[in-house]
């Protein structure tokens, strides 16, 4: 049975997150409706890399399907993108061994967020606007402390009792692109909802709320502040997914 790897863009503004809900809209249940009137009748599941929540975006989110009848990539991708609406793109489709797995097979995975420093007429689906000024080496400063293994327990709402809190962050670094300020996070897996409150973290940090010395003593802590700081999911892209070559 052929297994495909397909890369994928989309603006999550219209959903609820990437994976199929009972009742929801969301861009795996579009994707799914999409392979099904392309493969006219065969039966599938997909995979996906990673799950983004509601209003949540991707540049490179990734997903794997077995089909039973193997077709050309160039023709699976034209069709399944005659099915998808707009605001969701196939960027490729490839053969892949079966050993392949979008998520399990996965060694990196990278976000974005980006904070507007200004109104716009524009950018509002795609940027969380700061309205207050905001410090950008003390934001530097606090966000190395977090760079390393961690337990980021006070960044999510998973159970510690039942999932690993502990992760690898690779990178978390800050780019001007004005008027935008780009926070590039990289890490092995992320938790619920941690990136977004990483960057809420470090936005507080920026309006001088907290300081860079309290960010570091947030982990392995039970801390509400990461919580109550949760940045919008408007601003978030799932840029990447690293794997093995």
């Amino acid at each position: 049975m052929p297994r495909y790897k397909f890369v994928l863009e989309y603006a999550g503004t219209r959903y609820s997150g990437w994976q199929i809900q009972k009742n929801a809209k969301t861009v795996q249940g579009e994707l799914h409706r999409a392979l099904a009137e392309a493969v006219r009748g065969q039966r599938f599941e997909t995979y996906g890399a990673g799950r983004t929540d509601a209003g949540v975006h991707a540049r490179g989110q990734v997903a794997h399907v077995d089909l039973p009848a193997a077709l050309p990539p160039h023709t699976l991708l034209t069709r399944v993108n005659d099915g998808l609406p707009h605001d969701i793109n196939v960027l490729s489709v490839e053969r892949v061994e079966p050993r392949f797995h979008a998520r399990h097979s996965a060694t990196a995975r990278h976000y974005c967020y980006q904070i507007s420093r200004r109104r716009s007429a524009f950018l509002k689906p795609y940027v969380w606007w700061v309205k207050e000024p905001l410090d950008l080496a003390r934001m530097r400063e606090a966000a190395a402390r977090l760079v390393g293994f961690g337990d980021f327990r006070a960044f999510t709402d998973d159970d510690p009792e039942e999932k690993s809190t502990q992760v690898l962050l690779t990178r978390l670094d800050l780019e001007e692109a004005d008027p935008l300020i780009l926070v590039h996070v990289s890490g092995s897996h992320f938790l619920w909802k941690m990136v977004r409150r990483i960057v809420g973290v470090l936005v507080g940090v920026g309006r001088g709320d907290l300081t860079p010395a309290q960010v570091g003593d947030l982990l392995s802590n039970d801390s509400p502040l990461p919580a109550q700081l949760t940045a919008p999911a408007a601003g978030l892209f799932l840029e990447k997914i690293s794997y093995r070559s």
